[in-house]
């Protein structure tokens, strides 16, 4: 049994003491010990495909700080990279693939991904599981179907993915045929995880807000409702919990809450207190500091975190995070005020 599983607690909206917190990005170049490990890995796909060594960082600030869960230290790209578009990442420049998915010829022979090309993930599930030791929950996550094709038919990383966005427009029958080939590629990878021993899944649905809202519905949202829909159950045959965030969001939080997942993540941009009366009990709710919070002084960094938890309320089925990843020139002695101050606070308004 989890020692820790105020974070777990939230997502089934049960009664918790205190306001469970994780981040996005937690173990990432803001921490210094994470940079020497990556530096003794070489790289960072090197490092990301190592399960000894993606171990150590996903545990590195648990050691740090009081989270109530650990996130697999990973890439969403890690599933196009296995379809062998051949992934790399420059200094400075982002992701890159050595073969775009922009035409058709392309497109029509991409296979769904053979999961044996990804083990070295699912062998790090276990080995964070093990050294975990029930401490807090482990989730474990995959970018969405509309956000790893963008980087597909780009080529890497992109100032608003034209390319993508074009072909939705052009060939919306490649473009679903894109789709549809992730969308199995990414159930069996999230099954994968869950055999390996996640305890909760998260759907990163960061490009979605680009899409106007009818193809929104259909190359974003109902790809992911698809997936949790196929989802496995756990080892001992329960639900696995299951996050969606599309990151610009907010104006379809409505369809969000009846995706069937468990619960829905916010960026900043969206009320906290208004989002809850949008989707009212069907699902828990994440978020939704806004990352640059973290490059403030300690003063305003515990201000904003306590203005967060209490737009949130007393609300049990409320997990805190941020509205996305954090910045890699965040010092860890916000992000100890910023945990911190979210348990204090939560804990003294129950």
């Amino acid at each position: 049994m989890i020692k820790n599983d105020t974070f777990l607690r939230a997502l089934r909206r049960e009664k918790t003491e205190y306001t469970p917190v994780w981040l996005m990005r937690q173990a990432g170049r803001y921490l210094p010990e994470y940079n020497q490990t990556r530096a003794k890995a070489g790289s960072f796909l090197k490092l990301a495909q190592s399960p000894e060594l993606a171990t150590e960082v996903t545990l590195q600030p648990l050691e740090r700080f009081p989270l109530d869960a650990a996130i697999l230290f990973s890439d969403i790209l890690t599933v196009p990279d296995a379809m062998g578009l051949g992934l790399s990442f420059a200094a400075g420049e982002g992701p890159k693939f050595l073969k775009k998915t922009d035409h058709e010829v392309a497109i029509q022979a991409l296979a769904v991904v053979d999961t044996e090309k990804l083990r070295y993930v699912f062998d790090a599930v276990s080995s964070i599981k093990k050294a975990l030791n029930q401490r807090v929950p482990l989730i474990g996550f995959s970018g969405s179907p509309f956000t790893l094709a963008c980087y597909m038919v780009e080529g890497g990383s992109s100032d608003g993915f034209p390319n993508a966005r074009r072909l939705v427009y052009e060939r919306p029958d490649l473009f679903e045929k894109l789709i549809n080939v992730l969308h199995v590629s990414v159930t069996q990878y999230l099954n994968e995880q869950i055999a390996a021993g996640v305890d909760a899944v998260m759907i990163f649905d960061t490009w979605g807000g680009l899409l106007p809202t009818k193809d929104y519905v259909c190359f974003s949202l109902e790809p992911m409702k698809r997936i949790i829909q196929q989802l496995k159950p756990g080892a001992k045959g329960e639900r696995v919990p299951s996050i969606v965030f599309t990151k610009g969001g907010g104006q379809w939080l409505h369809l969000l809450a009846d995706s069937g997942a468990s619960a829905v993540g916010l960026d900043w941009t969206t009320d906290l207190t208004l989002a809850r009366k949008i989707v009212g009990n069907k699902v828990a709710l994440q978020g939704n500091l806004d990352p640059m919070v973290l490059l403030c002084d300690e003063p305003t960094v515990a201000r904003e975190a306590e203005r967060t938890v209490r737009a949130a309320g007393i609300d049990h089925g409320y997990i805190f995070n941020l509205g996305h990843g954090i910045v890699q020139q965040t010092p860890p002695d916000s992000v100890r005020v910023l945990v911190d101050t979210v348990h204090q606070v939560s804990r003294a308004m129950r």
